[in-house]
């Protein structure tokens, strides 16, 4: 690990695993230094004190968390910039950032194919109820009582909003023959629809006509519960749902519901309402139930791609105060 500074302008709250060669070439350069503060209340003196200097900060995995109101106004006062190593970034709150001019990046790229990877896992899974399956298997009891899955060709996929994530998921999904469609707070271009053979329709028509529904949407005061009971009644007798953006995008207890009265067949879910600790019971119980513990980004190439990318942006902020992947809050603020 390279040598880090004792009076850093850069301040890392987080922690880079996996493109450690990047961060010892950018600490020969640049005057950084990783947080050594053991609680938050710590982290808050030391940012008046050891940290004062300080006019960019990393922000991850951390004890020093919750990043809100708080966090952001305990800041040293020279900061400007923040990288966010994660590609959802609603664990920050963004408007305290915004009011005291601090602009914010994250890591949006990075992530799309390795979540894609997982998100076309559960469909299958949901789809051909594999995990009721292997659970029998590996208790000896074969394929007695497991409930017959359906095949996904033919059945239309409905994504919830075609981002990164959602190209490559639509790309991936159309090799095994599935009818896509897609609704954005914005349209795609022709030529973007087109390529992905993805038909626009409004948010209701998504809901009344897919036989599965892909959510890859940023969790937000808008997207808080977006899908919940009337939305579940909307929906197809038998539907699927499949989320890897934000648990809290969905209400748990309606979803569970849903899956309970046969609305919902079967879900394939990577996040959740309350994780880590708490998972709804109704989802553990279940046996069409796909669960899998936050995994979407969980990869050893994903993990390094991250790290590049904020390096990247962490850099771009020392040396050129600006930001590589600024979030979409603060794009306008870069043109």
């Amino acid at each position: 690990m390279g040598k880090f500074s004792e009076s850093p302008r850069g301040l890392i709250v987080s922690v880079i695993n996996h493109a450690t060669k990047e961060l010892d070439e950018l600490c020969e350069k640049q005057a950084i230094a990783y947080s050594q503060s053991k609680t938050r209340d710590q982290f808050f003196e030391d940012c008046k004190t050891k940290y004062s200097k300080v006019e960019v900060v990393m922000i991850g995995n951390s004890t020093v968390g919750p990043y809100d109101k708080e966090f952001v106004d305990n800041l040293p006062s020279g900061v400007k910039l923040i990288t966010y190593h994660a590609a959802g970034y609603d664990g920050l709150d963004v408007e305290a950032c915004t009011a005291r001019g601090i602009r914010v990046s994250n890591t949006p790229t990075a992530v799309d194919a390795a979540t894609a990877d997982v998100a076309c896992l559960l469909i299958l899974s949901a789809f051909r109820n594999s995990t009721q399956a292997e659970r029998n298997l590996r208790e000896g009891r074969w394929r007695h009582g497991v409930t017959m899955g359906n095949d996904p060709e033919g059945k239309t996929l409905g994504i919830l909003g075609l981002g990164g994530i959602g190209k490559a998921v639509a790309k991936r999904m159309a090799g095994f023959d599935m009818k896509i469609q897609y609704h954005n707070r914005t349209r795609q271009s022709p030529e973007v629809e087109k390529q992905y053979n993805a038909t626009y329709v409004d948010f209701e028509t998504l809901l009344r006509t897919s036989d599965c529904i892909f959510v890859s949407i940023p969790l937000n005061k808008a997207t808080y519960h977006l899908l919940d009971s009337p939305q579940f009644t909307m929906m197809k007798d038998g539907v699927v749902i499949v989320n890897t953006a934000r648990g809290k995008v969905i209400n748990e207890s309606a979803l569970v519901n849903a899956l309970e009265n046969g609305k919902v067949s079967a879900v394939g879910l990577d996040v959740f309402e309350g994780e880590p600790k708490v998972i709804h019971p109704g989802l553990l119980a279940h046996p069409r139930s796909v669960l899998l513990p936050h995994i979407g980004t969980y990869s050893q190439e994903t993990m390094y791609k991250m790290d590049v990318v904020c390096l990247q942006n962490f850099e771009a902020a020392l040396t050129s105060n600006t930001l590589v992947n600024p979030i979409p809050e603060h794009k306008h603020l870069f043109q």
